[in-house]
């Protein structure tokens, strides 16, 4: 089992956000069978198994094993990642285009590029599953709260200085055996967490 799947395909998309596919896919991170999955999930068991051939056609759920039981043979299922990440390849028509707008304030740009993000490293992965091989990639994960929006400026200012002078010193167009990489910092506020959840009270105070 992949740890994470990505969904290219629109009809694989739309079936894994049905209502109940969806509960079934979550239940598969454990092995079972319609029967099984019918009791799991209080459904009966004709409409578990029309919702898992649906869920294999497309790739979502797979065959572990068959197993005899007199003379009936029973299916046992799993889904074939723990979680899954649609592409915005699905929606290719209507997906954002980070090329339409390059402004650097604007929550609107942040989405497109995270949605270019998902498409291209989700084709990286999905390649590399298929090959059985890693993909090289690199990721920082960092929170940093600002007294000021002043403060939040100084900050992007500094950021987009070290940035640029990372660039100019290992960017290198003549390179005939260099691989281009795709380059994205990106800076947000973090969402208020619901109430009751730690932490929300120090997030809700200073909502800048």
């Amino acid at each position: 089992m992949l740890d994470v799947a990505v969904i290219e395909e629109p009809a694989a998309a739309e079936a894994s956000l049905d209502p109940i596919r969806s509960r079934i896919l979550a239940a598969l991170a454990e092995p079972g069978s319609a029967a099984m999955l019918a009791v799991r999930l209080g459904l009966p068991r004709q409409k578990v198994n029309y919702h898992l051939k649906e869920l294999e056609r497309h790739g979502l759920v797979e065959l572990a094993e068959e197993r005899r039981k007199g003379n009936v043979t029973e299916r046992i299922y799993a889904a074939t990642a723990a979680s899954y990440v649609i592409s915005p390849s699905a929606l290719a028509s209507v997906s954002p285009d980070p090329s339409r707008s390059r402004d650097q304030l604007s929550a609107h740009w942040l989405l497109a590029l995270g949605s270019r993000l998902v498409q291209e490293v989700g084709a990286l992965v999905t390649g590399a599953s298929r090959a059985r091989r890693r993909v090289a990639t690199f990721a920082i994960d960092a929170e940093v709260r600002f007294a000021t929006a002043a403060d939040r400026m100084a900050f992007a200012d500094e950021l987009t200085q070290a940035v640029a002078a990372l660039v100019s010193r290992y960017h290198d167009e003549t390179a005939p055996q260099g691989r281009s990489h795709r380059l994205i910092v990106g800076l947000h506020q973090i969402p208020a967490a619901p109430p009751g959840t730690p932490g929300s009270e120090v997030r809700q105070e200073n909502p800048r």
